[in-house]
């Protein structure tokens, strides 16, 4: 079998390949077209970031059995398309959380004490000792935004700094921010009280430009910013204002809303108070080889053993079970995406009940579909198929299972509970026929619709009229609607509306749908893709 590597690869990656038996061709910076033309004769396609694995290059592939990243992130990779198409998608989501870390420390350090400007202005033929007062971080407050696997190295590293560490995540549980010796708070607390702020959150739907000119107009006049995260959480045009007019007294950022980026797209970059990196937060030679290594043996080990390793969109099952459980995996992933869409508050405990038939075969694979998808939301590609489970217990996230054979209305039913800081949400699931997954009921709703790609979910009085207008204002914004089900619950009066549209819902479009008479609460989702 043959492997392609595309991209940059410490050459321990290619050793292990070759080793394993496999047959391994290196062919870095290749055009679309170029890689379109030869990805037919290979089984394997080893890529970091430059490489795009889109559905053209994904058609062009019949051999094609398994695209492995050498990072977390896989933007570049239409993992939908490969799914279809039978193709594993895996990556490598541990490799370089150190060395991220370190780098966010590192540009910490750095506005601290100016090192940037000064080394410009010494190659200058400058002797500007002056212009150049630093301040020490020991004593002083890091406010870190995102508290998750990168974020907790972090503040461990500042905290053997002397530093007072504050952390805003919605997603972590209490106890567990408390067991890493962090204080939590509200976003704007954050922003008020640190001296530092260090960004380290994957970018979603819900989180872009999160940190804008209400955040940055709350910080301290002479705090700094940084982001080693993902471009985007960080309003750009907003930090420039902040910067030029004196409201926060520098920044730092290694990734940016469009990259590559220049001085023409990136105003940031004429501004002194402010320094940057070319999205250098992976790059170090350990977590190169780091990633190189883990993504070389998991496609060493599929191709040649068949077993799979940090997955995205393939669960570790034999083929037997996965066509058992198949679509059960596939409605466990979507009613994981819909419950943390749906909660408030940090997850402290999952309860899944499996009734009927789906209770005499192996549940555990649905288990952790339900994980992943519960997860992705927050973590985006850094999830998958098997750190989700490690996830959950990283978080202190209790899950319980429990089976019965007897199911009163459905052939087979799964029924999962989330318990929030906040409150719980019941999600109830099944599949009708051989693979049409499908939510059945929503807390106290009962429903059927099918819980996949762009959805609106909305409450509102059980009065004429409200469907209707519903449906007008979601068309008069270009919007289609796919699909809509309606839940109606006598008692209360109230209704719940679940649309499935063929485009994503905007802000805009929202914000329109809350302004309509008897429309109690309205959220735009967005859960995994299904294809019938």
């Amino acid at each position: 079998m043959k492997v392609l590597i595309s991209d940059n690869l410490s050459p321990v990656g290619e050793k292990i390949l070759r080793d394993a038996g496999l047959e391994v061709d290196v062919k870095t910076g290749l055009p679309p077209e170029e890689l379109k033309a030869i990805i037919g004769e290979y089984d394997g396609l080893v890529i970091r970031s430059a490489t795009k694995v889109k559905a053209d290059i994904i058609e062009a592939a019949t051999k094609l059995k398994v695209v492995g990243r050498a990072g977390i992130g896989l933007d570049n990779v239409d993992v939908p398309a490969a799914s279809e198409k039978g193709i594993v998608v895996m990556n490598a989501p541990d490799g370089n959380a150190v060395t991220a870390a370190e780098h966010a420390i590192s540009m910490m350090m750095s506005l601290a004490r100016n090192i940037p400007q000064a080394t410009a202005s010494m190659k200058a033929g400058k002797w500007e000792k002056k212009s150049f007062m630093g301040r020490e971080v020991t004593g002083k407050t890091l406010g870190i935004v995102g508290i998750g696997r990168i974020g907790s190295i972090v503040a461990n590293r500042a905290q053997g700094l002397k530093m007072k560490v504050i952390a805003f995540d919605p997603f972590m549980p209490q106890e567990l921010v408390e067991k890493i010796g962090v204080e939590r708070v509200d976003l704007l607390e954050l922003a008020r009280r640190a001296d530092f702020i260090s960004v380290h959150t994957p970018l979603t739907k819900d989180n872009r430009h999160m940190l804008s000119t209400e955040f940055f107009n709350a910080m301290k006049k002479d705090a700094m910013f940084i982001d080693c995260a993902r471009g985007g959480v960080a309003d750009e045009e907003a930090l420039y204002a902040a910067l030029k007019e004196g409201r926060i007294a520098g920044a730092a950022l290694d990734v940016f809303e469009k990259e590559p980026t220049t001085i023409e797209t990136t105003p940031l970059l004429s501004l002194n108070n402010f320094i940057c990196t070319p999205h250098l937060g992976a790059s170090t030679s350990e977590a190169q080889e780091n990633v190189a290594v883990a993504i070389a043996e998991q496609i060493a080990d599929y191709l040649t053993k068949g077993a799979v390793r940090n997955a995205v969109n393939v669960p570790s099952v034999s083929d037997e079970v996965l066509a058992k459980i198949g679509p059960y995996i596939t409605l466990g992933e979507m009613l994981g995406s819909l419950h943390m869409q749906i909660a408030k508050g940090g997850v402290q405990e999952v309860q899944l009940e499996y009734s009927g038939d789906v209770a005499e075969q192996h549940v555990g694979p649905i288990t952790v579909a339900f994980l992943k998808g519960l997860f992705t939301p927050i973590l985006q590609d850094a999830v998958n198929f098997v750190n989700a489970p490690l996830i959950a217990k990283e978080r202190g996230i209790r899950v319980i299972e429990s089976k019965t054979t007897c199911s009163a209305d459905f052939t087979s039913l799964v029924k999962i509970t989330v318990k929030s800081t906040e409150g719980e949400n019941v999600l109830a699931g099944t599949v009708f026929g051989t693979k049409k997954p499908r939510l059945v009921r929503l807390n106290s709703f009962w429903l059927e619709a099918l819980p996949a790609g762009p959805m609106l979910l909305a409450y509102n009085k059980d009065i004429p009229g409200v469907i209707g207008a519903l449906g007008t204002t979601i068309g008069a914004a270009g919007v289609n609607i796919a699909r809509m089900t309606v839940g109606r619950e006598e008692t209360s009066q109230q209704n719940v509306i679940l649309l499935n549209t063929d485009q994503p819902v905007s802000k805009e479009l929202l914000a329109k749908v809350l302004e309509l008479e008897h429309v109690e609460h309205a959220q735009a989702l967005t859960l995994p893709a299904y294809k019938s």
